[in-house]
């Protein structure tokens, strides 16, 4: 009715709409009162659903394809487009949740750096770096330092750069700091004022050690720390470390 009052065709009326001229002439079919059809059962995506589901959740780094590889492996017949289904269902797409954790290491940088720390114990910068020596052999050289002292708090040296040197780097400088002040470091971070914890900005690259799950909740348990991590391929906001 309102497409002739309006004298539009069916492909403009659609176009319009935003719906597609099939689904329309279905629609137009269907008996006035008559229920909607569907939803169709599921058996394959009901059954795999709490697999797929939890591997996601071990995994979030993963993609679909690797999580439908998983499923797979573990005995299930379920399609790709079925897994990726499953994750958009539930919000656990890779992309989205990629999307997500940009926006918010995004407004952690501004936090960061908009406003530049004047005190000591706000803003630590750490990254690896490589040296090679001259048998052939590579260590890497782990250094924590404070943004606005510029003392480098630790830099152990090890084989491997991976999320259990990294945690072993704040821990050392952790420790350092607390021997340097006299007192526990957490104790430099509270307001005598109002009693406040203000938590050190721990700025890192984007290196898989940094990005591990394991990573992360180490700094979830440690109330001293934050995690910050900087844009890619903006070495820059990490200058101080990098230089």
């Amino acid at each position: 009715m309102i497409r002739q009052q309006a004298g539009l065709s069916v492909a403009r009326f659609c176009a319009l709409a935003g719906i597609a001229r099939p689904t329309w002439y279905r629609q137009r079919r269907r008996a006035p009162g008559a229920p909607a059809k569907g939803p169709w059962p599921r058996p394959v995506s009901d059954r795999v659903a709490a697999v797929v589901h939890a591997y996601a959740l071990r995994y979030p780094a993963w993609g679909h394809r690797k999580i439908w590889a998983l499923t797979v492996a573990d005995g299930h017949e379920v399609s790709m487009r079925t897994v990726h289904r499953i994750l958009d269902e539930r919000g656990l797409l890779n992309g989205r949740r990629y999307q997500a954790e940009r926006r918010e290491l995004a407004k952690a940088r501004k936090a960061t750096f908009h406003d530049p720390p004047t005190r000591r114990n706000r803003v630590w910068q750490t990254d690896f770096t490589e040296l090679e020596t001259r048998a052939g052999g590579t260590w890497q050289l782990s250094g924590v330092i404070d943004y606005v002292t510029k003392f480098c708090l630790t830099c152990p040296v090890t084989a491997t750069k991976t999320w259990r040197e990294a945690v072993a780097a704040l821990e050392a400088a952790r420790e350092r700091a607390g021997e340097v002040l006299g007192h526990p470091l957490i104790t430099d971070l509270v307001d005598r004022d109002t009693g406040e914890l203000h938590p050190i900005r721990v700025v890192t690259d984007n290196g898989p050690c940094y990005k591990a799950g394991a990573f992360a909740r180490y700094i979830v348990s440690r109330p001293e720390f934050e995690h910050v991590r900087t844009r890619h391929r903006s070495p820059e906001t990490n200058g101080v470390i990098e230089r």
